[in-house]
């Protein structure tokens, strides 16, 4: 029967589950593949990169959760060209559970991206998570993630990646997941102009990644 659990934080699940962890952008093939991109803004992208950049350093220490998304993160998202599409849809404040290795592990994903049917998600590929304050009351963020993360490989059923980020405040990390191992990014720095840029080229090019190698091919 499988065991019902609260949500654990990282290293309990590292034990739990013998996970392996790696940090640093050059830790995987992958990883490295991923952050170390590139982008460019058009006019328009210019514009609300300089707005909601504008006098951050000082806005975001004020901010609750909410405010967090509605007046930084969703513009982040948008310029990162994460919009849905026909293949796969975006999806908020979900609550996604399955039994790994005879757990029951449960968590609510802030937002993630899968293909799905309607409200429904069915195949997972990235999953975001974010807390205003590094240290929160709610859990741990990382280990929230890796909970998502060994959630949908029981799903999935497949050898894909998963790819992943996390927002701890002002700080944005990336992740990979492949098997047991999983490969955390450096930190990168909302506040710091050219870390800003660079998150956007990251989620830009998640994008291509999903949609030339993680997404199912149509018969």
């Amino acid at each position: 029967m499988a065991k019902k659990v609260k949500s654990y934080n990282e290293g309990e699940l590292i034990e739990m589950f013998r996970l392996k962890r790696s940090a640093g952008n050059e830790s995987n093939p992958l990883l490295a593949e991923w952050v170390n991109c590139s982008t460019t803004l058009n006019v328009h992208e210019q514009y609300v990169f300089d707005r909601i950049s504008e006098g951050l350093v000082e806005k975001i220490v004020g901010w609750n959760e909410e405010m967090l998304k509605m007046n930084f993160i969703a513009f982040v998202l948008d310029l990162g060209n994460l919009r849905e599409t026909k293949r796969y849809k975006s999806y908020y404040e979900n609550t996604i559970e399955g039994t790994v290795d005879g757990y029951f592990l449960k968590v609510k994903a802030d937002m993630m991206i899968a293909e799905g049917i309607l409200e429904k998600p069915q195949m997972p590929y990235f999953y975001f998570q974010e807390y205003k304050k590094v240290k929160d009351p709610k859990g741990d963020v990382t280990g929230q993630l890796l909970e998502a993360f060994l959630i949908a490989q029981a799903k999935n059923k497949n050898e894909k990646p998963l790819y992943g980020c996390t927002v701890l405040g002002r700080e944005w990390e990336f992740y990979i997941m492949t098997g047991k191992n999983y490969y955390i990014s450096r930190s990168y720095l909302c506040t710091t102009e050219s870390d800003l840029l660079q998150i956007i080229a990251i989620l830009r090019k998640f994008k291509e990644i999903l949609e030339t190698r993680l997404l199912h091919k149509i018969v």
